[in-house]
């Protein structure tokens, strides 16, 4: 069923124009890039399938297309495609303002867009935000991939990318698809290690976040950085 076909005080579109986008559910917001739900299902009933499917729209934010080819009205390419192009604007408009501003001071930024870059992985990676002498994102670039611990993940790799970037700080970051957050011993570890063979090239590692589905935690909040 479409929306056009839902009564017209349920519109979603209707409703934005009226009252802002504020105004809407995320359900609503979600069935205007739906458009059209399955039989049996109108589009707003779609949506919020969608939305529990997925975890909310933080867990939408991070879905990958198989992920959503799985969802029941989401096997057809056009719908995933505008979801997915929905999704990368948003990390790129999120990335845009880590570039302007200082990620330090915009760690729950940092947070959410690492989520999105590398919360919905099924397997364990690792990636590395290059920072600017004002500590504004250059670039994030996921290194490696598997077991994340001293053995696999190379300083050698990430100094370079660094010294390629000309970068002054980084943010080392790695997601736990498990969803625990809590750092373990080979994380902190894995951070000591990367914060002293970067310091001999005056690079500073500011941080390391610890990525699950929805949730993000930093060690340097959690006072587990290594001191100097």
């Amino acid at each position: 069923m479409a929306l056009d076909h839902l009564p017209a005080d349920s519109l979603p579109r209707e409703k934005l124009l009226a009252r802002g986008p504020a105004a809407l559910s995320d359900a609503e917001l979600l069935a205007l890039l739906l458009r059209t739900g399955t039989a049996g299902r109108n589009v707003l009933v779609m949506a919020q399938e969608v939305l529990d499917t997925c975890g909310g729209v933080g867990g939408l934010l991070q879905a990958s297309a198989g992920s959503l080819a799985r969802i029941k009205g989401l096997g057809g390419t056009a719908k995933r495609a505008e979801l997915l192009a929905v999704m990368e604007l948003a990390r790129r408009a999120l990335a845009q303002r880590l570039a302007q501003r200082e990620v330090m001071n915009e760690s729950s930024l940092a947070r959410d867009y690492l989520q999105m870059q590398i919360g919905h992985l099924p397997h364990e990676c690792f990636a590395v935000l290059f920072l600017d002498a004002q500590h504004r994102m250059i670039e994030c670039e996921t290194l490696f991939r598997g077991t994340i611990d001293q053995t696999s993940v190379y300083p050698r790799e990430v100094a370079l990318r660094a010294l390629h970037h000309h970068a002054a700080s980084v943010v080392l970051a790695h997601n736990h698809p498990s969803g625990t957050l809590t750092p373990s011993e080979a994380d902190i570890a894995l951070t000591r290690h990367l914060s002293q063979a970067l310091g001999l090239l005056d690079i500073r590692v500011l941080d390391h976040i610890i990525v699950g589905r929805g949730q993000a935690l930093s060690m340097a909040e959690q006072g587990l950085m290594p001191a100097g």
